[in-house]
């Protein structure tokens, strides 16, 4: 039996193929079919078990549907395994795998991240399977003012990048929400748009809403609370959202089993619910509460920068603090339309204007060393001349051939950058200049979730392009064929 022979239940929040919605179908691969499912099924057979976001490519290269799993390794793999139930019926399956002719896969550290990753990559490419989440809403974050005389706690989609604490983000707005009307009992603080000043005089003269009378707000429009009091109800409420555990969740608890004894089965039902939302702020996004920044999209994890930044610098044993870093990486299918990507880190948060994209211009068919060595020098030409300053540590997508290829072209040039590393997928390893054997880290150490943040933005940045440039050169052969009218303005 081939080890993908079993039925893989449908993920939680998978994106379902809608067929109606595809539009001009991608050309069909021209390889049997038995042999095409059997060489993707051998390739998916060395992913890995673990979450992640996987890419299905029409023969092109082109990225026909985007999808997230907790198992990359299983739920790829079934794919290509006829028997096997992916949960949106056969007939879109089949559709899809008509069209197939190769996959890529990007690892996350969570089913959670992967979600949101997942959602990323369908608004920047728009694959054509891709049904749901191609509008431009992101994720929720839950915000409590800081600068205010009386803090306030919203659900946002846009929050500030300053004066605000920030956590998320959340993977089910509906729940952030119910579980927010739920915190407000215990926890009393105002929801409302109101510039409240604790020295303002009228507040006493104003009288306040509905949630005052419902005892789901202390009402400091109304100075109902001093500024003293009102705060620490809030500083309770962050205790609640920063702790692993809640006396919050325990009185309910303790409150529900009271009612169910007391054959108060309503109430008993209400508290269990009310247990069941605040237990769902605990599907957020890792790295507790921090301040936004604007460079970040909202589906971008926060993550301890200034530790990852830290461990980075005594890993490389480097003597001033690491302020900026940039990753390279390579994409093509087949050795058509390669583009290099280089995102830029400073401070360990994406700087977007530093961000560059190449077209490849010197290599032909599949070289990815070649390839790199034309970004490193288009990129770094200036530096090596002197005339500009070279990132503290650049990162090259790959292993130690990717590493030597890129020191070879900083050899070529008169000033050498001051480190250079590439973090190889899969085992996760990191090669550093000068040394001979690389280093592999714990997956929970924040050097290696910085330089894997930094690795996943090159290579979504250089996936999106890659598909860019794909999707011109088939719409440029359709209207040199006369299937479509020219269109105005220029895809670049």
């Amino acid at each position: 039996m081939d080890e993908f022979e079993e039925k893989i239940p449908l993920d939680d929040e998978e994106t379902p193929i809608e067929v109606q919605q595809v539009g001009i179908w991608p050309p069909k691969p021209s390889e049997p079919d038995s042999v095409r499912l059997s060489r993707l099924r051998e390739k998916a057979k060395d992913l890995p078990q673990s979450p992640g976001v996987y890419f299905m490519k029409d023969i092109n290269g082109v990225v026909i549907y985007v999808g997230k799993s907790r198992n990359l390794h299983d739920r790829v793999g079934s794919y290509f395994v006829p028997s096997a139930d992916l949960g949106w019926g056969s007939q879109a399956k089949h559709m899809l795998l008509e069209f197939v002719a190769d996959f890529d896969t990007l690892d996350c550290d969570s089913e959670v991240e992967a979600l949101l990753m997942e959602n990323r990559l369908i608004k920047d490419i728009h694959p054509r399977f891709n049904a749901q989440m191609m509008d431009d809403k992101s994720y929720p974050y839950l915000e409590i003012t800081t600068r205010d005389d009386y803090p306030g706690v919203y659900v946002t989609r846009q929050p500030s990048s300053n004066g605000t604490k920030l956590y998320g983000p959340f993977v089910n707005s509906w729940a952030l929400k119910q579980a927010i009307q739920h915190l407000q009992r215990a926890f009393k603080f105002r929801t409302c748009h109101l510039e409240i000043f604790e020295e303002d005089p009228k507040k006493r003269f104003f009288r306040p809403c509905l949630l005052y009378a419902i005892k789901q707000c202390t009402a400091p429009c109304a100075d109902k609370i001093t500024k003293e009091d009102y705060g620490e109800d809030l500083a309770r409420l962050r205790r609640f959202l920063e702790s692993k555990g809640s006396d919050v969740i325990k009185e309910l608890m303790t409150e529900m089993q009271a009612a169910s004894a007391a054959h108060e089965f309503e109430k008993a039902a209400a508290l269990r619910d009310q247990i069941k939302a605040l237990k769902s702020l605990s599907q957020r996004g890792t790295g507790g509460g921090t301040a936004a920044d604007k460079d970040i999209q909202s589906e971008v994890f926060f993550h301890d920068h200034f530790a990852g930044l830290k461990s980075l610098q005594d890993l490389l044993e480097m003597p001033e603090p690491i302020r900026s870093i940039e990753g390279i990486d390579i994409a093509h299918f087949q050795g058509e339309a390669t583009v290099g990507s280089l995102v830029s880190f400073v401070d360990g948060r994406p700087f977007k204007n530093g961000y560059r994209r190449f077209r490849i211009k010197t290599v032909t068919g599949i070289d990815d060393y070649k390839s790199i060595q034309e970004v490193v020098t288009r990129r770094y030409r200036d530096a090596g001349e002197n005339n500009e300053l070279y990132p503290d540590v650049i990162l090259i997508d790959g292993g130690l051939g990717q590493l030597h290829a890129a020191q070879e072209a900083f050899n070529a040039m008169d000033v050498r950058p001051p480190m250079v590393i590439s973090l190889a997928k899969r085992e996760e390893e990191i090669f550093i200049q000068a040394r001979q054997s690389p280093l592999k880290l714990s997956r929970t150490n924040a050097a290696l979730k910085l330089l894997q943040h930094i690795r996943d933005e090159a290579h979504r940045f250089g996936q999106n392009y890659h598909h860019l440039l794909i999707q011109k050169q088939r719409f440029e052969k359709d209207v040199s064929q006369g299937k479509r009218p020219p269109r105005r303005g220029k895809i670049t």
